[in-house]
């Protein structure tokens, strides 16, 4: 890809208060510098690959993880399989030694296969390592996850989540588009996806334009960067990010808080209601769907309409601060009519 992008917004020597206030508040992108070079992980990483291998090594605790291995041909890309009726890698699991095993011994092919350990939870296969090296701006609700592989390519796709990406050996480059992009990255199938979330069908470094061409458009919005070791990237809530690994063993450690998918809050999906409006509305007349769109935007969108003030306060229902107890009922109720007649 020849054409030049715009760099991620930097920031040096984040404190836990600059970050809440200044950066999670912001929904931009931004690139944390050196944010956890004091890691051991990371001070061995700088040393040799050797050397954090065999930091991870010990810590294994011999427990299987998803792991993936993509043929040559396909130059570490994760995608489908030439007819997409599946996907262009094989499915293991193994213990993060093994995976390291084979990073170590594919760095002598010219030509190697990709191999990556995928959103491992740190807990189950690492236990002792978040002892060391942890985020203090995070409570222990939210659950780290590690990733480890060689080249590898994830295509663009987005999170729920608030992300904070930290790089602990190797480098990564991260090309973010912004979620109103959506419509010039020409999304994969939403229930069908190799990485599990949906994702953009353009190869970013080779880009078919006569395929897609809007995707100029998405690459005029593009942001990107590289990180070393030490280094983090805060990812905000549904911003698409592409996703390269560049070495021949890259780690790297990410957060997710405050979505559904991979964090504790999973019921709170907003995944959840597309799939449901879907179903329900993208089949009815546009003129139907035009009018919801406007029920959805006073109710869910407009942040500045006052929903509640013409209606007393103990009648505020599901427009107001319902409590865990109320949200279930709500919860319930559609369960049960989701069910259809019994």
């Amino acid at each position: 890809m020849s054409q030049s992008l715009q760099a991620i917004a930097e920031r040096y020597d984040v404190d836990d208060r600059v970050f809440k206030e200044e950066i999670a508040t912001q929904y931009q992108p931004v690139v944390l510098r050196g944010y956890v070079k004091h890691w051991p992980a990371v001070r061995l990483a700088k040393t040799s690959i050797e050397a954090i291998c065999g930091y991870l090594a010990k810590l294994d605790n011999g427990s299987d993880v998803d792991a993936i291995m993509t043929p040559p041909q396909a130059k570490g890309r994760i995608f489908y399989d030439e007819a997409m009726n599946g996907f262009n890698y094989l499915r293991n699991r193994l213990p993060v030694s093994a995976i390291i095993e084979q990073l170590l011994r594919y760095r002598q092919f010219s030509n190697p296969p990709a191999v990556a350990a995928q959103s491992a939870l740190i807990a189950n296969c690492l236990p002792g390592f978040l002892d060391e090296n942890a985020l203090s701006v995070l409570g222990p609700e939210v659950i780290p996850r590690i990733w480890i592989g060689n080249a590898v390519t994830t295509p663009a796709h987005f999170d729920d989540a608030h992300n904070i990406a930290c790089v602990v050996s190797g480098r990564r480059r991260f090309t973010l588009f912004p979620p109103e992009q959506i419509g010039n990255l020409y999304i994969g199938p939403l229930d069908f996806a190799p990485t599990g979330a949906p994702i953009s069908m353009v190869a970013l470094n080779e880009p078919d334009f006569e395929k897609y061409p809007k995707f100029r458009e998405a690459l005029k919005a593009a942001l990107t960067a590289e990180l070393e070791p030490g280094d983090a990237l805060y990812i905000p809530p549904l911003w698409w990010h592409h996703v390269e690994s560049l070495q021949a063993c890259n780690i790297l450690v990410n957060y997710w808080w405050g979505g559904a998918v991979g964090t504790a809050d999973s019921i709170h999906s907003g995944s959840d209601s597309l799939m449901l409006a879907l179903v329900n509305l993208k089949k009815r007349a546009p003129a139907y769907r035009q009018a919801w769109a406007s029920i959805f935007n006073h109710y869910v969108f407009d942040s500045d309409q006052d929903l509640t003030a013409h209606i007393p306060p103990h009648r505020h229902g599901i427009l107001g601060n319902m409590s865990a107890e109320q949200e279930q009922q709500v919860r319930s109720y559609l369960a049960n009519k989701l069910k259809g007649p019994q």
